[in-house]
Protein backbone atom coordinates (compact mmCIF):
# COMPACT_ATOMS: atom_id res chain seq x y z
CA UNK A 1 0.00 0.00 0.00
CA UNK A 2 1.27 3.45 -0.82
CA UNK A 3 1.04 5.44 2.41
CA UNK A 4 1.69 8.70 0.57
CA UNK A 5 -1.09 8.16 -1.96
CA UNK A 6 -3.46 7.06 0.76
CA UNK A 7 -2.78 10.19 2.80
CA UNK A 8 -3.18 12.33 -0.32
CA UNK A 9 -6.50 10.65 -1.03
CA UNK A 10 -7.66 11.37 2.50
CA UNK A 11 -6.70 15.04 2.04
CA UNK A 12 -8.98 15.35 -0.99
CA UNK A 13 -11.95 15.70 1.37
CA UNK A 14 -10.33 18.77 2.93
CA UNK A 15 -7.27 20.03 4.83
CA UNK A 16 -6.24 18.07 7.93
CA UNK A 17 -3.61 17.99 10.62
CA UNK A 18 -1.17 15.09 10.77
CA UNK A 19 -2.98 13.74 13.83
CA UNK A 20 -6.30 13.73 11.95
CA UNK A 21 -4.70 12.00 8.96
CA UNK A 22 -3.33 9.28 11.22
CA UNK A 23 -6.72 8.74 12.86
CA UNK A 24 -8.52 8.61 9.49
CA UNK A 25 -5.92 6.21 8.06
CA UNK A 26 -6.09 3.90 11.07
CA UNK A 27 -9.89 3.92 11.03
CA UNK A 28 -10.19 3.11 7.32
CA UNK A 29 -7.06 1.09 6.54
CA UNK A 30 -4.95 0.46 9.63
CA UNK A 31 -6.98 -2.19 11.45
CA UNK A 32 -4.03 -4.57 11.45
CA UNK A 33 -1.17 -2.10 11.06
CA UNK A 34 -1.82 1.40 12.37
CA UNK A 35 0.50 4.15 11.21
CA UNK A 36 3.12 5.57 13.52
CA UNK A 37 3.03 9.34 13.95
CA UNK A 38 6.61 9.56 12.71
CA UNK A 39 5.60 7.84 9.49
CA UNK A 40 2.76 10.31 8.95
CA UNK A 41 4.99 13.34 9.46
CA UNK A 42 7.91 12.02 7.41
CA UNK A 43 5.50 11.16 4.58
CA UNK A 44 3.89 14.61 4.78
CA UNK A 45 7.33 16.23 4.69
CA UNK A 46 8.16 14.31 1.50
CA UNK A 47 4.80 15.19 -0.07
CA UNK A 48 5.38 18.84 0.84
CA UNK A 49 8.86 18.78 -0.70
CA UNK A 50 7.43 17.21 -3.89
CA UNK A 51 4.72 19.87 -4.20
CA UNK A 52 1.83 17.45 -3.67
CA UNK A 53 0.64 19.17 -0.47
CA UNK A 54 0.98 22.61 1.06
CA UNK A 55 0.81 23.82 4.63
CA UNK A 56 -2.65 25.36 4.85
CA UNK A 57 -2.21 26.74 8.33
CA UNK A 58 -0.18 26.49 11.52
CA UNK A 59 -1.70 26.52 14.98
CA UNK A 60 0.32 27.19 18.10
CA UNK A 61 -0.64 25.29 21.19
CA UNK A 62 0.70 23.87 24.40
CA UNK A 63 3.00 21.56 22.46
CA UNK A 64 4.59 21.65 19.04
CA UNK A 65 3.01 23.69 16.26
CA UNK A 66 0.22 21.88 14.47
CA UNK A 67 0.45 22.10 10.70
CA UNK A 68 -2.68 21.70 8.64
CA UNK A 69 -1.99 20.16 5.22
CA UNK A 70 -3.97 20.60 2.02
CA UNK A 71 -3.60 18.69 -1.23
CA UNK A 72 -2.44 20.62 -4.31
CA UNK A 73 -3.67 20.20 -7.89
CA UNK A 74 -0.49 18.21 -8.55
CA UNK A 75 -1.38 15.99 -5.59
CA UNK A 76 -4.89 15.39 -6.94
CA UNK A 77 -3.42 14.47 -10.33
CA UNK A 78 -0.93 12.13 -8.65
CA UNK A 79 -3.69 10.34 -6.72
CA UNK A 80 -5.79 10.06 -9.88
CA UNK A 81 -2.90 8.49 -11.78
CA UNK A 82 -2.18 6.09 -8.92
CA UNK A 83 -5.83 5.02 -8.70
CA UNK A 84 -5.99 4.46 -12.46
CA UNK A 85 -2.83 2.34 -12.55
CA UNK A 86 -3.56 -1.37 -12.04
CA UNK A 87 -1.60 -3.16 -9.36
CA UNK A 88 0.85 -5.72 -10.69
CA UNK A 89 -0.29 -9.22 -9.76
CA UNK A 90 2.24 -10.81 -7.46
CA UNK A 91 3.03 -14.31 -8.69
CA UNK A 92 4.70 -16.51 -6.13
CA UNK A 93 7.21 -17.98 -8.53
CA UNK A 94 9.79 -18.74 -5.87
CA UNK A 95 8.07 -19.09 -2.52
CA UNK A 96 9.76 -19.89 0.76
CA UNK A 97 7.47 -22.87 1.18
CA UNK A 98 8.57 -24.36 -2.15
CA UNK A 99 12.19 -23.85 -1.09
CA UNK A 100 11.55 -25.65 2.22
CA UNK A 101 9.93 -28.61 0.43
CA UNK A 102 12.83 -28.97 -2.02
CA UNK A 103 15.44 -28.61 0.75
CA UNK A 104 13.63 -31.23 2.82
CA UNK A 105 13.80 -33.60 -0.14
CA UNK A 106 17.46 -32.81 -0.79
CA UNK A 107 18.36 -33.44 2.84
CA UNK A 108 16.21 -36.59 3.14
CA UNK A 109 13.76 -35.05 5.57
CA UNK A 110 10.01 -35.64 5.47
CA UNK A 111 8.61 -33.03 3.07
CA UNK A 112 5.08 -34.37 3.68
CA UNK A 113 5.39 -33.28 7.32
CA UNK A 114 6.34 -29.78 6.20
CA UNK A 115 3.29 -29.66 3.92
CA UNK A 116 1.01 -31.02 6.68
CA UNK A 117 2.31 -28.50 9.22
CA UNK A 118 1.83 -25.67 6.74
CA UNK A 119 -1.69 -26.89 5.88
CA UNK A 120 -2.57 -26.83 9.60
CA UNK A 121 -1.21 -23.29 9.93
CA UNK A 122 -3.19 -22.13 6.89
CA UNK A 123 -6.39 -23.69 8.25
CA UNK A 124 -5.79 -22.03 11.64
CA UNK A 125 -5.36 -18.65 9.93
CA UNK A 126 -8.49 -19.25 7.88
CA UNK A 127 -10.53 -19.97 11.02
CA UNK A 128 -9.31 -16.73 12.62
CA UNK A 129 -10.09 -14.72 9.48
CA UNK A 130 -13.50 -16.33 9.09
CA UNK A 131 -14.37 -15.42 12.68
CA UNK A 132 -13.15 -11.85 12.15
CA UNK A 133 -15.14 -11.63 8.91
CA UNK A 134 -18.30 -12.84 10.65
CA UNK A 135 -17.97 -10.19 13.37
CA UNK A 136 -16.59 -7.37 11.22
CA UNK A 137 -17.98 -4.51 9.23
CA UNK A 138 -17.99 -4.45 5.43
CA UNK A 139 -14.36 -3.26 5.24
CA UNK A 140 -13.24 -6.13 7.48
CA UNK A 141 -15.31 -8.59 5.47
CA UNK A 142 -13.72 -7.51 2.18
CA UNK A 143 -10.18 -7.54 3.59
CA UNK A 144 -10.75 -10.97 5.15
CA UNK A 145 -12.19 -12.30 1.88
CA UNK A 146 -9.07 -11.15 0.05
CA UNK A 147 -6.81 -12.94 2.52
CA UNK A 148 -9.03 -16.05 2.58
CA UNK A 149 -8.95 -16.37 -1.20
CA UNK A 150 -5.14 -16.25 -1.12
CA UNK A 151 -5.02 -18.87 1.62
CA UNK A 152 -7.40 -21.09 -0.36
CA UNK A 153 -5.09 -20.87 -3.37
CA UNK A 154 -2.13 -21.77 -1.14
CA UNK A 155 -4.06 -24.78 0.19
CA UNK A 156 -4.72 -25.96 -3.36
CA UNK A 157 -0.97 -25.71 -4.02
CA UNK A 158 -0.20 -27.64 -0.83
CA UNK A 159 -2.56 -30.44 -1.90
CA UNK A 160 -1.16 -30.53 -5.43
CA UNK A 161 2.41 -30.61 -4.16
CA UNK A 162 1.58 -33.39 -1.67
CA UNK A 163 0.07 -35.41 -4.52
CA UNK A 164 3.22 -34.88 -6.63
CA UNK A 165 5.77 -35.33 -3.86
CA UNK A 166 7.14 -38.64 -5.17
CA UNK A 167 7.63 -37.16 -8.63
CA UNK A 168 9.26 -34.04 -7.15
CA UNK A 169 11.56 -36.27 -5.09
CA UNK A 170 12.72 -37.95 -8.33
CA UNK A 171 13.31 -34.61 -10.06
CA UNK A 172 15.21 -33.17 -7.09
CA UNK A 173 17.39 -36.28 -6.80
CA UNK A 174 18.73 -35.87 -10.36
Amino acid sequence: MSIGHTLLGLLESGPRHGYDLKRAFDEKFGHDRPLHYGQVYSTMSRLLKNGLVVVDGIEAGGGPERKRYAITDAGITDVQQWLATPEKPEPYLQSTLYTKVVLALLTHRDAADILDTQRSEHLRSMRILTDRKRKGDLADQLICDHALFHLEADLRWLELTAARLDKLREVVAR
